[in-house]
This record gives C-alpha cells, sequence and structure tokens, in this order.
C-alpha cells in the first residue's frame, strides 16, 4: 500500500494517558472537527475486535475493522471509503516519563487511488491540519 500520510507529533502526557484518550474513539469528534459521530463496536474503548463507522461532517461514512492491536504500542484498522481501501496505523512510543509522540500513518489501495488518492490526502492532511492541534491542546490538558 502506498503511504499517503506520515504525521508524527509530541505530546506533554505519559504514554498510558495518551493511549487511553485515544482509545475513546467515540470521543474523537471533541478534537476531529471533520468527524461528526463514531460508532465502534464494542463501545468504550478499542479492542482486538473493533470495529465502527466514522460518520463525517462532509456527509461521507467511512467503515472500519482492525487489522493489527499491540496495547500502548499502536493499533491499525483498515477502513474503506468511496473506491479506497485505507490502512490506518496510530502509534505510541514514550520519549520520557511525560512525553509521548504519536504517529498517524495512512496507506491506501485499491482502484480508486489513481482518481482519488491525491485527492483524499489533500483533504485529509487538511483534517489533520486542525486535528492534531486540538488533540495536542486537549491532551497536554491532561497533565498532572
Amino acid at each position: 500500500m502506498p503511504t499517503l500520510i506520515n504525521r508524527a507529533f509530541v505530546v506533554d502526557v505519559p504514554l498510558e494517558t495518551a493511549w487511553h484518550h485515544l482509545a475513546r474513539v467515540e470521543d474523537w469528534p471533541s478534537w476531529a472537527k471533520h468527524i461528526k459521530a463514531v460508532e465502534l463496536t464494542p463501545s468504550g474503548e478499542v479492542t482486538p475486535q473493533a470495529k465502527g463507522v466514522l460518520h463525517l461532517r462532509n456527509g461521507l461514512t467511512s467503515t472500519f475493522q482492525m487489522q493489527e492491536f499491540r496495547p500502548f504500542e499502536h493499533w491499525r484498522w483498515i477502513g474503506s471509503l468511496l473506491w479506497l481501501t485505507i490502512s490506518y496505523d496510530h502509534t505510541f512510543t514514550a520519549l520520557t516519563s511525560q512525553q509521548t509522540q504519536l504517529t498517524f500513518l495512512v496507506e491506501v489501495s485499491g482502484w480508486g487511488v489513481p482518481l482519488f488518492g491525491r485527492l483524499f490526502a489533500a483533504v485529509y492532511n487538511r483534517n489533520l491540519n486542525t486535528a492534531i492541534p486540538q488533540l495536542i491542546t486537549e491532551l497536554n490538558a491532561l497533565k498532572q
């Protein structure tokens, strides 16, 4: 799968705090304003069996299902949007006891890549340009 997005950033909270905050995917609309709502099964924090639907503010929906799950290290789910299959990897790396690097890696495949891959990357990067600073602010506010 070609990599479209590779975004790494640092938050000033312990790895476990960052993990538990992001693992509550249903709460993502608080910082990811491009997401209207998230349906997660089972509800709560993500699990190895997690699957769900992201309801985007533009009216589209994207389904996802967990593919890899290593607690406090990373999770990767596969989703679909239009004619794309999208891999979303979320990686957590402790830099110190009070700092964590988060990395979002997005890869795509499918026959829609030549038509929609660049457009998807441009829109998603624009969304992340807004969402990541809001996520950093939200996580840093959790400092103990």
